[in-house]
Order: C-alpha cells, then sequence, then structure tokens
C-alpha cells in the first residue's frame, strides 16, 4: 500500500490564504523529511482560475531533487503539459470528469471533448519519460448531475487502459461515497484493466476513511490524503477536504500495514502548513496523538 501524498497541490487549491512559493516548498521538505514518497506538488492550471498554484515553476525550480522521490503534476490541457515537462514534474496526472456540466467548468469541454484531449497528451507525457496517471473525478457523484453510473466511470477507465497510462485513480471530488460505492468501483475497474488503481477520497460526509479501509481491503495499490485533511476543489460547491494523511496513516498502520512514515514528522508538517494557512487541522491525529504513544511499527 503506498501513500500519495496529496496536500502541496489538492490541499492548498482551495484555501483562502495562498502560500508563498518558499513556504510551499518548506511543506514539501517537510513531507519528505517525514517519509512521503509520491508528492502531488504543483498543478498546471491557469493561474486565473486557480491562484493558489500560479507558481508551479517556481516551486518545482526549487524543490529536493532527491532519490526515490517523485513529484505529481495535475495537467488540465495541452499547455499545461507543456508547462509540466519543462518543470521537469516525474508524473502527469490528467483529470476527466464523469460528467459533462462539472466538465465544462472544470476544464471548458465536454466529457466526450476531453477524451478526444486526453490520449494525444498521454503519448507526449509517455514520450517525455513521464509517468502516467487519469484520475477519474467525480466517480462517485456530481455535485451538479448527481448520482454517477457505474457505465460513466467505466468509460473512462476504459479509455485510460486504452492509451496504457501507469495508474488510474477513482476520485470521491465532492466525498460523496460510501464502502459499497468503493466495492461497486473497484470490482468494476478490475474487471477491465489491470493497471494500479488508487483511491482519491474526501471526507465531506465522514466517510473518506471507512472508503479507504474498505480500498485496501480490496487491494488498491495507492492512496491519497493531505496532511492535515487540508484542501478540496475549487469547481465543486461544498468540496471540503482530503482524508488527512495522519489519520490513514494510524488506520492503517493500526491495520498492520508498514508505511515507512515518521508520524512525528507527518505531525510537524501538518502543524507547519495549517499554522500558515491559519485554520485548525480538520485531521484529528495531530491532536489526538497515536494510540499507544509508542512507535505503532512495532504493534503485531
Amino acid at each position: 500500500m503506498e501513500i500519495v501524498e496529496v496536500g502541496p497541490r489538492d490541499g492548498l487549491q482551495n484555501e483562502k490564504k495562498v502560500l508563498s512559493t518558499s513556504e510551499k516548498v518548506a511543506y514539501i521538505e517537510l513531507l519528505i523529511r517525514a517519509g512521503l514518497k509520491r508528492i502531488e506538488a504543483v498543478s498546471f492550471a491557469r493561474a486565473d482560475k486557480v491562484p493558489q498554484m500560479a507558481d508551479a515553476e517556481g516551486v518545482m525550480e526549487a524543490v529536493p531533487r532527491e532519490e526515490g522521490i517523485s513529484y505529481i503534476g495535475l495537467v488540465m490541457n495541452d499547455r499545461g503539459l507543456t508547462r509540466a515537462i519543462a518543470t521537469g514534474v516525474d508524473e502527469a496526472n490528467f483529470v476527466i470528469v464523469t460528467t459533462d456540466t462539472f466538465s465544462q467548468r472544470n476544464q471548458g469541454a465536454s466529457v466526450d471533448e476531453a477524451l478526444v484531449q486526453l490520449a494525444p497528451m498521454v503519448a507526449r507525457a509517455q514520450e517525455a519519460g513521464l509517468k502516467t496517471t487519469v484520475t477519474i473525478a467525480a466517480s462517485f457523484g456530481c455535485p451538479f448531475e448527481g448520482e454517477v453510473t457505474t457505465e460513466q466511470v467505466m468509460r473512462v477507465v476504459e479509455a485510460a487502459h486504452r492509451l496504457n497510462v501507469d495508474e488510474i485513480a477513482l476520485g470521491d471530488t465532492i466525498g460523496v461515497g460510501t464502502p459499497s460505492d468503493v466495492r461497486r468501483l473497484v470490482e468494476a475497474s478490475r474487471s477491465i484493466t489491470d493497471k494500479k488503481l488508487r483511491l482519491h477520497l474526501h471526507n465531506t460526509r465522514n466517510t473518506g476513511y471507512a472508503n479507504a479501509i474498505t480500498g485496501y481491503e480490496m487491494g488498491v495499490d495507492a492512496l491519497d490524503s493531505a496532511a492535515g485533511g487540508i484542501g478540496g476543489c475549487p469547481f465543486a460547491p461544498n468540496a471540503t477536504g482530503n482524508i488527512g494523511t495522519e489519520d490513514l496513516y494510524y488506520l492503517l498502520a493500526r491495520s498492520g500495514v508498514e508505511l515507512g512514515i515518521d508520524f512525528e514528522k507527518l505531525v510537524e508538517a501538518s502543524l507547519f502548513v495549517t499554522d500558515r494557512l491559519e485554520i485548525s487541522a480538520p485531521a484529528q491525529l495531530s491532536r489526538a496523538g497515536l494510540f499507544p504513544s509508542s512507535a505503532l511499527s512495532s504493534r503485531k
């Protein structure tokens, strides 16, 4: 099981306060010290749409380039991919939304149009040596059209599989999913593809952690989380924070999963970013602490 830290991107993009480039880099450095290896560091969205992500080039220029650390950049369009390649990200995360209304608001294109645009972008990213992920946003429900069918999600899974991406992520963008939804979508995805599966979960309705442990038990390869449980989607009403990395750590570690994460340093990263944002962390473990207080890695 792998934790993908999305705090520097999905965590920051919906917060009111915009952090400086140096603060973002310091946050990323703390996450690396805590043992996080895959970090979604930046988004190559338009600065007028997502001003919190306007300094993607500056962040990527300043982050430490250490062996074993993989930086992910969110890519929305061809221009964003050009920027991503130029900055030297290790992975490109492409987003396709399941419904036309949300897709138009998020990317200015219908689902059909977005899928047509996706193919050459994935090919170009692969030619540039980037690993590729397709995140299927609103897999569990749409803020504008309501329920999303399994067929709508699998249509995008099939397209991503045909493009031979490295990974497919099912995104609960507005935090409406339940464990039964996770089982339904993971089972359907596994019937189509053997690519790595990842879950991007939000805790908007307090089901994020139940969904995460369900995904783990079903054998998904990776789970997204944000230190502090911060963030959300600026294009989706009421899309509140991601599941917190420290809370996810506790859930998995108490379940016997070895993660290679230093909890105290993770809390340091969480407190650093929430202090800079001038908010209280939605995640619980930075306040509650571990149980027992000794390292969970020794628990049998």
